[in-house]
């Protein structure tokens, strides 16, 4: 059985979808009833779960063989790195004497050892966790997220504008979730005594710009950049309904992005392209 963390977001439910679709038993953890139907539907199983009981995890995961673990985002009205180091540090307690024989973890570009910068540092502390325990595991470090454009679409549409904290020729590794959930089933099923790193990103990389470009096609209609300045971001984040705390952390994240880009030297390149992603987003 095959345990999916996070299996009703975005890369969680296209692992999810794959694994099912290639025969494989697949229970999809998720903290909403909601989700239960569709998914039952689908021929997983369903488990609500919530991250924070260490001791409720440990049983889920007992009834599993391999894990995939997403650190679930925080609450970003709130402080966003404390809830995900809280999360992370109950699901890495509730791995001991579960029983699993490998788990593949989502990671990010960037990870490193650094404080108040979002995922980049809790995810890397998530790395150093895992290497630290007995269970096999391998590591899939996702480029940015197509899937983060998604909330432009309303002032791409109504406005003819995508707001970006990045600089907007700033080209960087984008991936859109099914890649990322074909990369993570492929690693799923192989031998639990493999071990990798593996980044993944997209066919090239892209700007903000040519995610305006790519809007404009689609809606058939200009699009342009509106560019935050780096000295507003903390004030743009806060614009946006985070708390100072994640505003900041936010900030320094996106910093670190463009200060010190991190570019594999042989990636895992999926197939979707930013303009199919974003034809699509439309047309849903």
């Amino acid at each position: 059985m095959h345990i999916v963390l996070g299996g009703t977001g975005h890369v969680g439910s296209a692992l999810a979808c794959e694994l099912i679709a290639r025969g494989e038993p697949v229970t999809v953890v998720s903290h909403d009833p909601r989700q239960r139907e569709p998914w039952l539907a689908r021929g997983a199983q369903v488990a609500l779960a919530d991250v924070h009981d260490t001791a409720g995890l440990r049983r889920l995961f007992r009834q599993g063989r391999r894990l995939f673990l997403l650190n679930p985002p925080g609450d970003v009205g709130g402080d966003s790195d404390a809830a995900e180091k809280a999360s992370l540090y109950s699901i890495l307690a509730a791995l001991e004497d579960s029983g699993l024989e490998k788990i593949v973890a989502e990671s990010t570009y960037g990870a490193q050892p650094v404080e108040r910068a979002g995922d980049l540092g809790v995810l890397y502390a998530m790395e150093r966790a895992l290497a630290a325990q007995p269970i096999p595991f391998s590591t899939i470090r996702a480029a940015y997220y197509m899937s983060n454009w998604d909330a432009s679409l309303a002032s791409a549409r109504d406005d003819g504008i995508v707001r970006s904290f990045l600089p907007a020729d700033f080209r960087l590794p984008m991936v859109a979730p099914r890649d990322l959930g074909l990369a993570a089933a492929e690693l799923m099923i192989a031998p639990a005594d493999e071990r990798v790193l593996r980044y993944v990103e997209g066919p090239r990389r892209y700007s903000p710009r040519d995610v305006a470009a790519c809007f404009a096609s689609a809606l058939r209609r200009e699009v342009a950049v509106e560019e935050v300045p780096r000295d507003r971001w903390v004030e743009g984040f806060r614009e946006q309904g985070f708390s100072q705390a994640a505003a900041e952390s936010y900030a320094a994240m996106t910093a670190l992005t463009v200060d010190k880009l991190e570019l594999a030297d042989d990636p895992v390149c999926g197939a979707t392209g930013l303009r199919e992603y974003i034809d699509a987003l439309v047309g849903a």
